[in-house]
């Protein structure tokens, strides 16, 4: 394929809230989400479309460290999925960016970059062709373009509305469902002219910078219409996904587990009758996963509707997983049941434990047994928490580091 020159610019700042406690002390970016970082999915995207310069716009500490250590330079990513020639990962230095367009501000000027440029969210998932996106912008000679999508559910997002000629005149961020002008939001994906460097220097977002409003939805956008620059609506009509909470993290899950193949999911398929997949290649992994395959067969292990298990996964009989992801190196005992939830790598899960509608972070050890299983229930568990026997978690957020020991119900409940 040849090369695309438009640089990629992923704005990864703020503190994510909506998605905690999995955000907790980790990047929203490197969040794992059917056993990798949810940007490596855009990331690949974009570079098996010929995208090859990624700059990530990272604000404070753990953004750039997560990233960092998980990305480096692009040496790694490139030789995990073949990728030549490989993609150059780079970073905004050091700065406490006021917004995403801040971000942009700043990248555009240190790497003094003269092109028009492609701007992705670090919680967004999509799979868009674009190169037409590109295409039509300079068709339009436009000085931004806005990839939209029509969803249901508005109230959320930026909302804009497009006259004849694709030309975004109005943009309301996150109205009021019955006040929305359109059903038409923002997915976060821009194409940017080499122009808004002047505008970025004009007195007027000058002072937004000053008043420490410099966001793309709240802020920036609605000027550039107000101000008359020519900016564009190019709908999409493939996948999308703001993965910026965590129903809307399962929905996602669920969604591309029922969709992906098993080389997207680089895994191979151990069941005719269910989507189950286990990913491994190494020789331990291998045996892994035979055991796994040998044991549904034999109706001692039930894997249902479509389900993903990483690397080295240890799972017991009498255990039943639907429409869930577990993720490497993560041991699961008997009798323990798994609905529509997430299971992040290292995570220990006793004896006849129930887990539905959830999501359990990192290095989580559940403690569960047969005479005092663990029940949790729509809630969201972070990394390195402990749980012991007996709890019942139900429609709570755990912080990362929490001894849970319970003998109750727990309800409704934030434990920081």
């Amino acid at each position: 394929m040849s090369r695309i020159d438009p640089k990629v610019i992923i704005p990864i700042g703020g503190e994510a809230v909506r998605l905690r406690p999995l955000t907790a002390e980790t990047s929203k970016a490197v969040v794992r989400l059917l056993n990798r970082p949810l940007i490596e999915f855009t990331i690949l995207e974009l570079a098996k479309q010929g995208f090859k310069e990624f700059i990530f716009g990272a604000r404070g500490y753990w953004n750039y460290r997560d990233l960092f250590n998980y990305f480096g330079e692009g040496y790694g990513f490139s030789a995990k999925y073949g990728i030549r020639p490989r993609v150059h990962f780079k970073y905004m230095p050091r700065y406490e960016s006021v917004g995403n367009a801040d971000a942009v501000r700043v990248s555009i000027e240190y790497y003094d970059i003269n092109e028009d440029i492609v701007v992705v969210q670090g919680d967004n998932i999509f799979k868009t062709n674009v190169t037409k996106v590109l295409e039509f912008h300079k068709q339009k000679g436009a000085f931004m373009t806005i990839g939209l999508k029509r969803v249901e559910r508005v109230e959320e997002f930026g909302v804009a509305v497009v006259n004849e000629e694709g030309k975004i005149t109005r943009f309301v961020e996150k109205p009021k469902r019955e006040e929305a002008p359109s059903n038409l939001v923002n997915t976060g994906l821009y194409v940017i002219s080499p122009e808004i460097r002047k505008v970025f220097k004009s007195s007027d977002l000058q002072n937004m910078l000053k008043m420490g409003k410099m966001d793309f939805g709240k802020d920036v956008i609605p000027y550039f219409i107000e101000k008359g620059y020519p900016v564009y609506a190019y709908e999409i009509d493939g996948v999308w996904f703001d993965v910026g909470s965590p129903d809307r993290y399962l929905e996602a899950m669920r969604t591309l587990l029922s969709t992906l193949d098993e080389k997207d999911l680089r895994a191979v398929r151990v069941a005719k009758e269910a989507r189950a997949f286990v990913q491994g290649t190494s020789p331990d992994s291998i045996k892994r996963r035979k055991r796994i395959a040998r044991l549904y067969k034999q109706g001692r292990l039930k894997l249902e509707g479509s389900v993903l298990i990483g690397r080295h996964c240890q799972i017991e009989e009498g255990t039943i997983i639907e429409n869930s992801s577990v993720d490497n190196f993560t041991m699961i005992g008997k009798h323990v049941r798994i609905v529509n939830s997430a299971i992040m790598d290292r995570t220990i899960i006793g004896d006849h434990a129930v887990i539905e509608d959830s999501v359990i972070g990192r290095y989580v050890e559940i403690r569960s047994s047969k005479s005092r299983p663990v029940r949790i229930v729509r809630s969201v568990i972070a990394d390195d928490v402990v749980i012991e026997e007996g709890t019942e978690l139900i429609n709570s957020k755990i912080y990362p580091h929490k001894h849970i020991n319970a003998e109750s119900k727990i309800y409704d409940t934030v434990l920081t």
